[in-house]
């Protein structure tokens, strides 16, 4: 059995080095190293991917995420509703804008924004909610949508851990995660399921005029060079990473159908364990993908158990360890721990086991026998 990683990106380069190297190649002979054809070529390509009417490439994530932001034109004290149970960019670049951040609990079982709890949340001072689609299974977008709508609210996807899955309306409808909101951001860090070989990131909208507003964001606030016309930032993906996107995007959902077979794989072998409750899992699996194998250990010592996959050279993760609510960064003494019930019992339980398109089969019946094993 090879030696088990939390992600494999060597194997997966292995696979595509020569397709990279051309890539790459074309980037160096034509010195286009900013803004060059091959950004255009891959922000035309996720386009078509994703079924959505404007992809602007940006430089990070997080970056994607504020521009976002920056490009509905809140104003500061306006209030933006996202989860309390996520990674602290989400409401980084909220409060970076001097925006509030409205911190809610999520669903049990999705580990998702709880519909119901965002409701109780709106206000008149409410302009925006941001869903993430965490760990790659998506959020409840159609009842985010409906609320939305009902108080004509912005919705900005956090799509940086769910690319490439898909959400089934209740009319049967099928559409891509990051193309559902008003406006949406993913990360090209190089773990995600669509990852670059440094940062990037990408905003994505069918909005023709928000995506010309965020089009000169990106760039200083220019449209015509020199003649600044907004506030902007410099954020854009550079032509080595779009070349290394352009050829990963073509095996991106052969990506994802190797992460879902190996979750469900991990949940054949787990499920009947009544200290392990495995990851919810709708329909025929394509709201999820997988971007992490997340548990919630029952009844048990979740850090005990870490300690003993890391002693059986089993790599894994608790993400995330710390409620948002509770970070010194976004503590507000007006926030009673106790509307978190759901956030506070997913932190002491939560592990994330390793996940990545190429897990073999031996290796995750040994990570499966080595977590039963701690249990008898």
């Amino acid at each position: 059995m090879d030696p088990i990683k939390m992600v494999d990106l060597k194997t997966q380069y292995n696979f595509i080095k020569d397709e990279i190297a051309v890539g790459m190649q074309e980037v160096l002979n034509s010195t286009s190293f900013i803004n060059g054809p091959v950004v255009q070529e891959f922000q035309k390509d996720l386009e078509s991917y994703l079924d959505v009417k404007h992809v602007i490439p940006c430089a990070s994530g997080t970056d994607a995420l504020q521009i976002a932001l920056m490009g509905l034109k809140l104003q500061p004290g306006d209030e933006v509703i996202t989860a309390d149970f996520t990674f602290a960019a989400t409401v980084e670049v909220i409060s970076l804008l001097k925006l509030k951040p409205i911190l809610v609990d999520v669903n049990p079982n999705t580990f998702n924004i709880d519909p119901l709890a965002i409701e109780k949340a709106i206000n008149p001072k409410t302009k925006a909610i941001i869903p993430v689609h965490l760990f790659g299974q998506v959020a409840d977008m159609e009842q985010i949508l409906a609320l939305a709508k009902k108080h004509n609210l912005f919705v900005v996807e956090d799509n940086a851990q769910g690319i490439g899955a898909d959400y089934t309306f209740s009319n049967g409808t099928i559409a891509k995660t990051g193309t559902l909101g008003h406006v949406s951001a993913t990360s090209f860090f190089p773990s995600k399921n669509l990852g670059a070989y440094g940062d990037g990131g990408a905003i994505f909208t069918n909005d023709d005029d928000l995506a010309q507003f965020i089009r000169g964001i990106v760039n200083h606030g220019m449209y015509k060079r020199y003649y600044h016309d907004e506030i902007g930032v410099n954020s854009r993906l550079d032509a080595i990473q779009a070349a290394v996107l352009k050829v990963k995007l073509k095996y991106l959902d052969f990506y994802n159908e190797r992460r879902k077979k190996a979750g469900l794989h991990y949940t054949k072998l787990l499920k009947d364990h009544s200290k392990i409750l495995t990851p919810f899992i709708k329909l025929n699996c394509n709201s999820h993908v997988f971007h992490q194998y997340t548990l919630r250990i029952l009844n048990s010592d979740r850090d005990a158990l870490v300690n003993h996959l890391n002693i059986n050279q089993i790599p894994c993760g608790v993400y995330y360890p710390v409620p948002l609510h509770k970070q010194k960064a976004y503590l507000n003494p007006k926030l009673d721990s106790s509307a978190f019930p759901v956030t506070n019992q997913l932190v002491k339980e939560v592990i994330s086991l390793p996940m990545h398109s190429e897990l073999h089969s031996d290796q995750i019946e040994y990570i499966c026998n080595t977590i039963l094993g701690f249990f008898n």
